[in-house]
């Protein structure tokens, strides 16, 4: 018998995950993820726009740079704090708000625009999350979207990391996401004039070393699966972090560059009929 995943268990233990290490770090590598979104979005000054699981506020960030009224919402207020006091630096106005991609505390078409930059992909339950993003999107509003592929470097960083710390069994990937026909799945009939583009981000590092350092100290689900390793099988872990990234590398100066492709997608809210 196949027993019911607990969501809520879920992401009680995603909470504490990514309040570890310092996600702040590897958002700030990644913003231009968010910035390229955001223009693809092609936003108005003025426009209502709810960043759902921000972190610590890359595309709220970007949204608010175009004049827009941003919201930026995510379940661990660790990575919020930060979010706020970049956005105070900026001197922009971003409001953050604690709250659960899975149950949006808002009003049906709230939003003109809704979006998500390798935040919404974690969300344990996806057809509950997909349909809170369209839900509070306004009939003919916009909702965009960048996740990580299944088939790129996070996707392999992802199973890498699983072999040696399974995650949840019954767990959906978190890179379907970053699958277009899934997405199209996810979104359904709820979106039009969906366009998906995939393009890649580049991390750059000095050496393949460093690049499993980083990732170990900062990014939660690797920090946090060298916590559950005995330490003997640490370095198991550790070894295979920098074989990935020297496979993956395609520098031929000595250092590190490694492209990481992510799907971005812009959708139209279908408008309800009269």
């Amino acid at each position: 018998m196949t027993t019911a995943l607990d969501f809520t268990a879920v992401k009680a233990r995603q909470q504490v995950t990514w309040a570890s290490g310092d996600y702040g770090a590897v958002a700030a590598l990644i913003h231009p993820i968010a910035e390229l979104l955001v223009t693809a979005a092609d936003l108005s000054a003025g426009a209502r726009v709810l960043d759902v699981a921000t972190g610590t506020g890359n595309a709220a960030i970007a949204a608010a740079r175009c004049g827009c009224a941003v919201t930026g919402v995510d379940y661990v207020p660790e990575l919020l704090e930060r979010g706020h006091a970049r956005a105070s630096a900026e001197r922009l106005p971003v409001t953050f708000v604690t709250g659960d991609a899975e149950r949006l505390a808002y009003v049906d078409g709230a939003f003109d625009a809704v979006l998500s930059v390798v935040g919404v992909m974690f969300a344990p339950n996806q057809e509950r999350a997909a349909a809170e993003l369209v839900r509070v999107c306004r009939p003919g509003g916009t909702v965009a979207l960048a996740s990580w592929t299944p088939q790129g470097f996070i996707g392999e960083l992802f199973r890498t990391v699983g072999r040696h710390v399974p995650p949840p069994a019954g767990l959906r990937p978190p890179v379907q996401w970053g699958d277009e026909d899934r997405v199209r799945e996810l979104l359904g009939a709820a979106v039009h004039d969906l366009r998906a583009v995939r393009r890649e981000f580049v991390f750059r590092f000095g050496t393949p070393e460093e690049f499993a350092l980083f990732f170990r100290a900062n990014y939660g689900p690797t920090l946090k699966a060298f916590e559950a390793l005995p330490e003997e099988r640490r370095a198991e872990l550790h070894a295979d972090l920098v074989k990935l990234a020297r496979t993956r590398n395609r520098a031929t100066d000595g250092t590190v560059r490694i492209s990481a492709e992510y799907l971005e997608v812009v959708a139209r809210r279908t408008t309800v009929p009269a």
